[in-house]
């Protein structure tokens, strides 16, 4: 079960790492392109978001891998978990349903990690 752990952390952080930094470095106006949503936010909020999830990305990861504070693993994974909680929010706002299911089962996912970091598990 760890070693599955692991890799869904790691996959959860490079999904997370590569749209964080999307948000991030790229202006609003040409992630409107990708990104309908965009347009409810204002360009700091998404930066917000961006950093946020590029902080989530390396808590998943680097906690448990140089065994320096490696409770932080769990904790970034329930950030994780209350971002696509807003997420799905706010695309079902929008009626974007099949983001809804994507925020969905990213939530789950990272809940697994949750469930598993902060119970038998733990590093």
């Amino acid at each position: 079960m760890n070693a599955f752990l692991w890799i869904l952390q790691i996959v959860l952080a490079a999904l997370f790492l590569m749209a964080g930094v999307m948000k991030v470095m790229q202006p609003k106006e040409k992630l409107h392109e990708r990104m309908a949503w965009v347009e409810d936010f204002d360009g700091s909020h998404i930066r917000i978001i961006g950093i946020l999830e590029v902080l989530a990305a390396i808590g998943l990861v680097l906690p448990g891998l140089f065994d320096i504070l490696p409770g932080l693993t769990a904790w970034a994974a329930l950030g994780l978990v209350l971002m696509m909680v807003g997420a799905a929010i706010t695309h079902g706002r929008r009626k974007e349903w099949p983001y809804v299911g994507m925020n969905v089962m990213l939530g789950v996912l990272a809940l697994i990690v949750v469930w598993g970091r902060f119970g038998d598990y733990a590093f």
